[in-house]
Protein backbone atom coordinates (compact mmCIF):
# COMPACT_ATOMS: atom_id res chain seq x y z
CA UNK A 1 0.00 0.00 0.00
CA UNK A 2 1.16 3.80 -0.94
CA UNK A 3 1.94 5.86 2.05
CA UNK A 4 1.80 9.09 -0.58
CA UNK A 5 0.67 9.93 -3.63
CA UNK A 6 3.17 12.28 -5.60
CA UNK A 7 2.06 13.69 -8.59
CA UNK A 8 4.42 15.87 -11.23
CA UNK A 9 2.54 17.71 -13.67
CA UNK A 10 5.19 18.83 -15.69
CA UNK A 11 5.82 14.97 -16.12
CA UNK A 12 2.54 13.60 -16.56
CA UNK A 13 3.29 11.06 -13.71
CA UNK A 14 1.72 10.13 -10.81
CA UNK A 15 3.92 8.48 -8.59
CA UNK A 16 2.97 5.94 -5.25
CA UNK A 17 5.55 5.79 -2.48
CA UNK A 18 6.40 3.89 0.18
CA UNK A 19 8.56 4.34 2.80
CA UNK A 20 9.21 7.90 0.88
CA UNK A 21 10.62 5.93 -2.49
CA UNK A 22 8.71 5.24 -5.56
CA UNK A 23 7.29 2.04 -6.37
CA UNK A 24 4.65 2.86 -8.96
CA UNK A 25 4.73 5.60 -11.58
CA UNK A 26 1.35 5.92 -14.12
CA UNK A 27 1.11 8.14 -17.26
CA UNK A 28 -1.76 10.79 -16.33
CA UNK A 29 -3.70 13.54 -18.32
CA UNK A 30 -4.58 17.05 -16.74
CA UNK A 31 -7.48 19.94 -17.46
CA UNK A 32 -6.86 21.28 -20.44
CA UNK A 33 -4.82 24.47 -19.16
CA UNK A 34 -2.95 22.36 -16.84
CA UNK A 35 0.04 24.93 -16.74
CA UNK A 36 0.06 26.98 -13.46
CA UNK A 37 -2.32 26.53 -10.06
CA UNK A 38 -6.11 26.29 -10.27
CA UNK A 39 -7.15 29.96 -9.09
CA UNK A 40 -11.23 29.56 -9.78
CA UNK A 41 -13.81 27.18 -11.18
CA UNK A 42 -13.75 26.81 -14.37
CA UNK A 43 -10.48 28.16 -15.18
CA UNK A 44 -9.14 24.10 -16.57
CA UNK A 45 -6.13 23.83 -14.15
CA UNK A 46 -5.36 20.89 -11.65
CA UNK A 47 -4.36 22.34 -8.56
CA UNK A 48 -1.09 22.30 -6.97
CA UNK A 49 -0.01 21.85 -3.42
CA UNK A 50 -0.73 19.44 0.15
CA UNK A 51 -4.36 17.78 0.18
CA UNK A 52 -5.62 14.53 1.03
CA UNK A 53 -7.60 11.75 -1.07
CA UNK A 54 -10.76 11.96 0.99
CA UNK A 55 -13.33 10.07 -0.55
CA UNK A 56 -14.41 7.47 -3.18
CA UNK A 57 -17.08 7.11 -5.61
CA UNK A 58 -17.22 3.56 -7.31
CA UNK A 59 -20.18 5.17 -9.09
CA UNK A 60 -18.92 8.18 -11.03
CA UNK A 61 -19.29 9.39 -14.11
CA UNK A 62 -15.70 7.99 -14.97
CA UNK A 63 -14.07 4.83 -14.40
CA UNK A 64 -13.60 4.87 -10.26
CA UNK A 65 -12.74 8.08 -9.22
CA UNK A 66 -10.89 9.21 -5.80
CA UNK A 67 -11.69 12.39 -4.42
CA UNK A 68 -8.91 15.09 -3.85
CA UNK A 69 -9.05 18.00 -0.85
CA UNK A 70 -9.27 20.18 -2.93
CA UNK A 71 -10.27 23.38 -1.90
CA UNK A 72 -9.08 23.95 1.44
CA UNK A 73 -9.06 26.64 3.93
CA UNK A 74 -5.78 28.23 2.06
CA UNK A 75 -7.64 27.75 -1.30
CA UNK A 76 -10.79 29.06 -0.09
CA UNK A 77 -9.34 32.30 1.24
CA UNK A 78 -7.32 33.27 -1.69
CA UNK A 79 -9.79 32.64 -3.60
CA UNK A 80 -12.14 34.84 -1.60
CA UNK A 81 -9.62 37.44 -1.81
CA UNK A 82 -10.18 37.39 -5.56
CA UNK A 83 -13.50 37.64 -5.64
CA UNK A 84 -14.11 34.28 -7.49
CA UNK A 85 -15.26 30.50 -6.80
CA UNK A 86 -12.19 28.30 -5.94
CA UNK A 87 -14.24 25.54 -7.51
CA UNK A 88 -13.85 22.13 -6.45
CA UNK A 89 -14.85 18.34 -7.04
CA UNK A 90 -11.02 17.82 -8.33
CA UNK A 91 -10.59 14.16 -8.82
CA UNK A 92 -8.15 11.20 -9.65
CA UNK A 93 -10.16 9.05 -12.12
CA UNK A 94 -10.32 6.69 -14.71
CA UNK A 95 -11.92 7.25 -17.95
CA UNK A 96 -15.23 8.19 -18.94
CA UNK A 97 -17.90 6.03 -18.72
CA UNK A 98 -19.86 7.34 -21.95
CA UNK A 99 -17.08 8.71 -23.91
CA UNK A 100 -17.23 10.98 -27.06
CA UNK A 101 -13.76 10.54 -28.03
CA UNK A 102 -11.67 7.36 -28.99
CA UNK A 103 -9.36 5.89 -26.65
CA UNK A 104 -6.32 7.33 -27.81
CA UNK A 105 -7.35 11.02 -27.47
CA UNK A 106 -7.73 10.12 -24.06
CA UNK A 107 -4.69 8.68 -23.96
CA UNK A 108 -2.50 11.40 -25.38
CA UNK A 109 -4.61 14.55 -24.74
CA UNK A 110 -4.77 17.06 -21.57
CA UNK A 111 -8.93 16.13 -21.50
CA UNK A 112 -9.97 16.75 -17.90
CA UNK A 113 -11.61 20.09 -16.46
CA UNK A 114 -8.94 20.05 -13.79
CA UNK A 115 -8.55 16.21 -12.46
CA UNK A 116 -6.05 13.77 -12.79
CA UNK A 117 -6.93 10.74 -15.08
CA UNK A 118 -5.83 7.55 -15.68
CA UNK A 119 -6.39 4.72 -17.58
CA UNK A 120 -8.73 2.53 -16.37
CA UNK A 121 -6.54 -0.59 -15.49
CA UNK A 122 -4.28 2.14 -13.98
CA UNK A 123 -7.59 3.67 -11.71
CA UNK A 124 -8.01 0.20 -10.11
CA UNK A 125 -4.40 -0.48 -9.43
CA UNK A 126 -4.80 3.46 -7.56
CA UNK A 127 -7.80 2.14 -6.30
CA UNK A 128 -6.19 -0.70 -4.29
CA UNK A 129 -3.25 0.61 -3.48
CA UNK A 130 -3.76 3.84 -1.83
CA UNK A 131 -5.93 3.51 1.70
CA UNK A 132 -8.48 6.29 2.69
CA UNK A 133 -6.85 9.65 4.16
CA UNK A 134 -3.78 9.01 2.31
CA UNK A 135 -1.44 12.53 1.53
CA UNK A 136 -1.19 13.54 -2.04
CA UNK A 137 1.17 16.14 -3.23
CA UNK A 138 1.07 18.11 -6.27
CA UNK A 139 3.96 19.74 -8.04
CA UNK A 140 3.85 21.76 -11.06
Amino acid sequence: MAEKVLVEKSKRQLHLLQNGKVFRTFNIALGQTPEGDKLMEGDQKTPEGGYILDARNPNSEFFLSIHISYPNVTDRAQAQTRGVDPGGQIMIHGQPNSPIFSRAYYAREDWTNGCIAVSNSDMIDIWLMTPDMIPIEILP
